[in-house]
């Protein structure tokens, strides 16, 4: 997947038409989730194309439980910009993005749920479509480590398998994570057969090695809790966020892709308004460090 191209005319045409002065329920209308986005026994391919020669795969994983839903609706109105500003500021070449609606494996029907990898106005098509469940549990976490399982295991990439370069994935939430995913949940949502409960961990690690990963506590949720960013920190180190302006979502993803690709955080920041900057100073870590792979690989 991956061909065709991103236009800001066509973002304006389907933005008027589908998101424009909408509530997130007109928006996301979905009473149920749509059988292709369910990730049983599925793989989802970024692809070089005569249009991308140079394929950049990003997963944006956005928890869709009932405590965020007044955060949702700004992922749809903002969308556009965060396009718009990867192909004016190119921090990556020839960007594919895939969305995984993320849930609580212990108490949702749909835990998640995963789009295909697209370059064009498909992507903003494909958001709408995704079922907001709203669910969730007063269990302390959500299953955000969904999504880097089935990155790991049920994505192919020619950045990775041609290139051995790493994708981007950003998911963001407002609650803490699972120390394992249970083998009965792998199963049962992706169809695998694995040997034994995974710790999270362990399925970070995996993922590790195709993508570079970020996390994006969200201040302005109903679960949030110091408790969980204190967490997520001691988890993924600086690449565990405090997000206290979620409109700035697009500007925060944006100024990591070039922080990733060579940038330093003042070379970011002079590049956007003061308002901004000021957000992104106190939220965007001092450098970027490159993840090295600790461990033996495991194959679940």
């Amino acid at each position: 997947m991956g061909s065709g191209n991103w236009t800001a005319s066509n973002w304006s045409r389907f933005s008027s038409s589908r998101i424009a002065g909408k509530s997130t329920s007109a928006i996301y209308s979905g009473v149920t989730a749509k059988k292709e986005f369910l990730p049983m026994n599925v793989v989802r391919e970024s692809c070089d194309s005569d249009d991308h020669p140079n394929s950049t795969p990003i997963i944006l994983g956005l928890d869709v439980t009932g405590s965020m839903s007044g955060i949702l609706n700004v992922m749809a109105d903002k969308i556009g910009m965060v396009m718009g500003e990867i192909y004016k500021r190119n921090p990556v070449e020839d960007p594919q993005i895939l969305f995984s609606a993320i849930g609580d494996a212990m108490c949702d029907r749909y835990p998640l749920q995963v789009t295909q990898f697209e370059s064009d106005i498909r992507i903003a098509e494909q958001l709408t479509q995704v079922y907001f469940e709203r669910g969730g549990g007063g269990n302390g976490f959500e299953s955000y480590p969904l999504a880097w399982y089935f990155a790991a295991n049920h994505t192919k990439t020619d950045q990775y398998e041609k290139r051995g370069k790493k994708g981007y994935i950003f998911t963001f939430g407002d609650d803490g994570y699972p120390e394992v995913l249970t083998a009965s949940e792998i199963n049962r949502i992706f169809g695998d057969r694995v040997y034994g409960d995974i710790p999270t961990k362990q399925v970070l690690k995996q993922a590790q090695k195709k993508y570079e990963i970020y996390h994006f506590c969200m201040g302005q949720g109903g679960s949030y809790r110091e408790s969980d960013f204190d967490k997520w920190q001691n988890l993924l180190g600086e690449r565990a966020l405090r997000i206290t302006d979620y409109t700035k979502i697009p500007e925060v993803i944006v100024s990591l892709l070039e922080m990733n690709n060579g940038k330093t955080k003042e070379e970011v920041l002079k590049t956007w308004d003061r308002s901004t900057a000021m957000v992104l100073r106190d939220t965007l870590p001092g450098e970027v460090k490159r993840n090295t792979f600790l461990g033996k690989l495991v194959n679940f």
